[in-house]
């Protein structure tokens, strides 16, 4: 088996340190009432929690999905904010080609 130098090791952990994970915040009284998919229930709370190095600490407490993709994604967010195209921009036609999600030619 090959090790890996503990020096390599150490630099692949201290590069996680500072990582951000939301949580969801649901009780645990019902089986299958555990943490799911985000998308299932976008007005739960979160806990974002920030990786040390050594185990998960809290970090913050977001109130829905919404606030914690703008803490975990904020470049994400910016993009999605920025302004529409001009109003005289008009989109790029299609150019020639026969490939496969092109339509076949009309019989003449």
């Amino acid at each position: 088996m090959d090790d890996e130098p503990l020096k390599d090791w150490a630099e692949r952990r201290d590069a996680k340190i500072g990582r951000l994970r939301a949580v969801p915040v649901v009780s645990g009284d019902t089986p299958g009432d555990g943490p799911r998919g985000a998308h299932l229930r976008p007005d739960a709370p979160r806990v974002i929690e920030r990786w040390n190095g050594y185990a998960w600490e809290p970090h913050a407490f977001t109130a829905n999905l919404a606030e914690t993709k703008a803490i975990l994604y904020p470049t994400a967010t910016a993009t999605a904010t920025s302004e529409p195209p001009p109003a005289g921009s008009k989109p790029k036609p299609l150019g020639s080609g026969t490939g496969k999600h092109r339509k076949p030619p009309a019989p003449r």
